[in-house]
């Protein structure tokens, strides 16, 4: 058996420059990873909606239609979705002045310029006077649904049907 020499003990404990390379570029690839998480974290954070999707109530005969019956207990409405995106869905809040209420709406669909006729259920009795009406758009962009509420119907004189 032939012993072993300084150089041949230094050679075996040595890092091959091959697997040096290795190390640095997944040191690099964690650091990038990490760094990807944060700056999208961010991102997400102060998103807004990238599409002006042009929502409003509709007019008929110089008249919004959203109305409030109290019989029935229900708030009316009709939307009109603009030209640029399809409607997923939407969020009404009302907001009534003892109470406020947040409903999804899964059911509205609207294509591009699409309409859509909705009715929310909100008691006056319990909730009192409605102050406010929101309905927000949702949208699905790439898979995910995102609420646009700076785009929102808003109104705050709610008439009687």
């Amino acid at each position: 058996m032939k012993p072993l020499s300084k150089n041949n003990l230094q050679r075996k404990r040595a890092i091959t420059p091959l697997m040096a390379t290795f190390l640095l570029v997944t040191f690099a690839v964690a650091i990038g990873v990490v760094i990807m998480n944060l700056g999208s974290a961010q991102i997400e954070e102060t998103a807004e909606c990238p599409l002006d999707i042009g929502m409003k109530l509709a007019t008929i005969g110089g008249k919004e239609q959203l109305c409030y019956d109290a019989v029935q207990k229900t708030l009316s409405f009709t939307l009109e979705n603009g030209v640029n995106a399809n409607v997923e869905g939407a969020v009404a809040s009302v907001i009534g002045e003892e109470k406020a209420e947040t409903i999804e709406l899964h059911d509205v669909k609207m294509g591009r310029a699409g309409n859509y006729v909705g009715k929310v259920a909100f008691d006056n009795t319990v909730g009192g006077a409605i102050r406010q009406v929101k309905i927000s758009p949702q949208l699905s962009l790439k898979g995910e649904v995102q609420i646009c509420p700076e785009q929102a119907v808003v109104v705050e004189k709610v008439e009687n049907c």
